[in-house]
């Protein structure tokens, strides 16, 4: 019995892994992963340069002391340029990844869509006029035999 469970255990193990999503999902996880060394180096490479012309090339370098003095590891210090630069770096992400992946594909399947609707669209059109012909035609049959029945 417990080389069944052994087998039924891997067997489900086995369709969860081949499930489209799961590997859609580690796609994504790897993609994203080496997207973010590339937002990394914009934000390094361009970004923080942009900022350094008007203050500090390292935005981790602003910060405002809440106690009298903040010297080393003594006062109160709020490190609000590093909350400033990983906001940064999340809306050149989002931007990047709006503007370059999701608005194309989703211009794709939109057409996609379309081009299936409107073929699908012209079948419901010729099967709706086949259907309509083939009523007409049996209406001027039974109006035939119709006739027919009434001349005799």
């Amino acid at each position: 019995m417990s080389a069944k469970k052994e087998s039924s255990v891997w067997q489900g193990f086995k369709a969860f892994l081949m499930r489209g999503n799961v590997i859609d999902l580690a796609v994504a996880v790897v993609i994203g992963a080496a997207f973010t060394n590339i937002v990394n180096a914009l934000v390094k490479g361009i970004i923080n340069p942009l900022v350094g012309a008007i203050g500090t090339q390292n935005l981790d370098n602003y910060s405002t002391c809440l106690s009298g003095s903040c010297h080393g590891t003594h006062g109160i210090q709020l490190m609000w340029g590093s909350v400033l630069g990983a906001t940064l770096s999340f809306l050149i992400t989002a931007t990047v990844v709006y503007f370059l992946m999701v608005l194309p594909m989703s211009k794709y399947l939109a057409r996609q869509a379309d081009r299936k609707a409107a073929r699908e669209g012209t079948k419901e059109i010729v099967e709706v006029t086949e259907l309509e012909v083939l009523k007409e035609i049996r209406d001027a049959l039974l109006a035939q035999r119709a006739a027919g029945h009434d001349e005799r």
